[in-house]
């Protein structure tokens, strides 16, 4: 008998990693955050959120199995510069070769 458990407790550990994903009725379960609007925001995205007036980047993370959003710096990241109402008239300063 003891020569039977030894010969199959490591074919018992090595299978025990595959009993950890995460599926459910033999699907695989797909973890993922939603933004205000429903949309799905895929685990490690940065987006700004908007909360109670505030707003700030947060991350899509995974804290007890559950997704979460974590605040990751106060403000939102921007990329719009602001525009100008008065194009400039004069290029002569802007040499064309360049």
């Amino acid at each position: 008998m003891i020569f039977l458990m030894r010969w199959i407790m490591p074919f018992i550990l090595a299978a025990t990693p595959a009993f950890g994903d995460a599926t459910i009725g033999g699907k695989t379960v797909e973890c993922y955050c939603t933004d205000r609007t429903g949309a799905r925001i895929e685990m490690g995205e940065t987006i700004c959120l908007q909360v109670d007036g505030k707003m700030f980047m947060a991350q899509c993370q995974m804290s007890l199995n559950v997704p979460m959003w974590r605040k990751v710096s106060d403000g939102c990241l921007s990329s719009a510069l602001p525009q100008s109402h008065q194009p400039a008239v004069d290029t002569g300063g802007v040499d064309a070769k360049i």
